[in-house]
């Protein structure tokens, strides 16, 4: 008999295994129909024939050219005829990095790679926009390596800038103490760090969602049932123990524990977890680079002040010039060889350079006060050097490869986390299309009476259950978000290209603008030999009476216009030093 009762039981449990397992499986197709169209993103801009981002250093792309890279090898070895075989193999390494059109690589070693940008059509798909990432091929005729205007200059470093320290960069006791107070009293600093908290706790609250709840607790309370309503009614024909009915009003005491899990079979809750950690690695690394704009930004200010010295300092000279040749024109008048005109425009002259002074002298107050909103502190002066600025001197600079931009630049690298976190969004939309497992439990003791609470098993209660829900119709909602989702993750791609290519320009900019200038400074230096030449002629001619006051006048004010453009030339070229350590990833942490 028990046999018997053990094979219907077994019939029985088999049936309804299959029946959930048939209902389980249709959910699952149903519920996995109606995913939008996935988008892939456009290519990224490629590298042109010649790109030269260090001063000589000339690099091409191998993919877009549509060559092997056995035949960009020889060519290389062709272009830089003059170095050894592991360094133009390195070349045309850095030729394979360069080409930013995906994330850097390390995103696609983990399941954070962004999927839309490999992924197949699904059969759902087949009026979504494809995109190959491929390069164009090169048009026919056209040639590998157009013959170069000038000769090819020797590379002598493929070091980086960025790797230097900022007090070994800037060489300045005063500089990097100033930054060392702003690094440590700037408000935005401190306005991110909080930024990067709220980031951590953010993945701290999603590594919470994929684990179990448990919660405990206790109760009590009372309910009095109406006679005449069915709970009532139940009550009065009932007993709590035998010859005892329940007593009126009702007490109901509870001390119990929940369970409720849902499995993350479809690791939407991993998945939203791994992209809030992304977001707090890239918190950390947009907070970087506002540290390297930080440094650059009190360095700025600092050698502008050191330029606003030199300028005051080179009016108080030229004043002093014109003192002598208003002494030389009173001279002049007393003696019957001159007249009031010379005099009050020398002395028009001398007043209009000392009103000068002052407006420079608030030009000094202000940079000062930039300086100590940057370093966090109240209005002070700001020590620095006095120092021969226009022979001024920096650490030389150095671009190294391109592809080390992609490593050192700390909003590039913001910028791959939140490519990594819009792809693991977009995994998360996705699974919102399939059935959620959830599983709860639940087990405690319940009484009347406080002292039945503790009678086991009477008084104990408990309950289990499996939840398996998913989407079956109207789901525009959930195809919504997938959308939106999809668009974020093309937007930080795109932000992510930008970034890159921004980063590129920057750096080309602000280090040709270095040479340039220095260049035009040394150019510079010869005029001023010329005008001090012709102000001490002019002078001496002036004297003699053989030179009107008026040549006297233009010499000196030409002399003095020279100076300060030469002083605003060498500030334009240490703010391109700065901006150029700036934009290498100098300067952070």
């Amino acid at each position: 008999m028990s046999n018997l009762l053990a094979a219907s039981f077994s019939k029985k449990f088999k049936k309804r295994a299959c029946l959930t397992a048939m209902i389980s499986g249709s959910m699952l197709g149903l519920t996995g129909c109606g995913i939008p169209g996935h988008r892939g993103a456009l290519s990224g801009p490629p590298l042109p024939y010649y790109y030269s981002l260090n001063n000589g250093v000339i690099l091409r792309s191998s993919e877009e050219i549509g060559k092997s890279e056995e035949a960009v090898e020889s060519e290389i070895k062709v272009v830089s005829a003059d170095k050894t075989e592991p360094e133009s193999k390195g070349l045309l390494d850095t030729i394979k990095l360069v080409n930013f059109i995906k994330p850097p690589k390390e995103l696609s070693q983990d399941e954070t790679e962004i999927r839309s940008l490999e992924a197949e059509p699904s059969s759902n798909e087949a009026n979504s926009t494809h995109v190959d990432f491929s390069a164009p091929d090169e048009p026919e005729g056209s040639l590998l390596i157009p013959p170069p205007l000038d000769p090819i200059p020797e590379v002598i470093t493929l070091e980086n800038s960025s790797q230097l320290s900022v007090s070994s960069f800037f060489n300045d006791p005063f500089l990097v103490s100033l930054i060392n107070q702003a690094l440590v009293g700037n408000q935005e600093l401190r306005i991110l760090a909080e930024e990067i908290n709220i980031a951590c706790n953010e993945v701290q609250a999603r590594s919470g969602e994929y684990r179990p709840f448990v919660t405990l607790g206790a109760g009590a309370g009372v309910e009095k049932s109406s006679r005449f309503s069915r709970d009532g009614a139940v009550e009065d024909q009932l007993q709590a123990a035998p010859g005892r009915g329940f007593p009126e009003p009702l007490p109901d005491f509870l001390v119990a524990t929940n369970i409720s899990w849902e499995l993350d079979i479809w690791r939407k809750l991993r998945n939203a977890q791994d992209a809030a950690s992304m977001r707090w690695l890239g918190t950390n690394e947009g907070r970087n680079y506002i540290v390297t704009r930080l440094v650059a930004e009190v360095a700025d200010n600092y050698y502008e002040l050191l330029a606003l010295d030199n300028r005051m300092l080179t009016l108080d000279k030229t004043i002093q010039i014109q003192k002598h040749s208003l002494e030389i024109a009173k001279s002049k008048k007393e003696a019957g060889r001159g007249t009031e005109l010379a005099v009050q425009r020398f002395q028009a002259e001398v007043q209009k350079n000392q009103s000068e002074k002052l407006i420079i002298q608030q030009e000094i107050v202000e940079a000062e006060n930039r300086i100590n909103f940057l370093a966090g502190r109240y209005p002070q002066p700001v020590e620095r050097i006095s120092v021969e600025y226009i022979d001024l001197n920096l650490n030389a600079l150095s671009a190294g490869l391109p592809s080390q931009l992609l490593q050192n630049r700390a909003d590039i690298r913001q910028a791959e986390r939140e490519v990594a976190a819009a792809g693991l969004d977009v995994e998360v939309a996705r699974a919102r299309f399939y059935p959620s497992l959830g599983l709860r439990a639940g087990v405690g003791l319940n009484a009347y009476n406080m002292r039945y609470l503790l009678s086991t098993p009477e008084s104990l209660i408990y309950n289990a259950a499996i939840d398996l829900v998913g989407p079956l119709i109207n789901k525009r909602a959930i195809q919504a978000d997938y959308r939106t989702a999809n668009a974020m993750q093309l937007q930080s791609i795109y932000e992510y290209q930008r970034t890159v290519l921004n980063a590129h320009i920057e750096v080309v900019n602000h280090m040709t603008k270095v040479e340039n200038y220095r260049q035009s400074i040394e150019v510079k230096k010869e005029q001023l030999k010329s005008l001090e030449t012709s102000v001490d002629v002019a002078d001496k001619l002036f004297q003699n009476a053989r030179a009107e006051y008026v040549e006297v006048l233009l010499a000196q004010r030409e002399l003095m216009e020279a100076k300060m453009h030469l002083i605003e030339i060498k500030q334009q070229q240490l703010e391109a030093i700065v901006n150029s350590y700036q934009a290498l990833g100098g300067g952070g942490f």
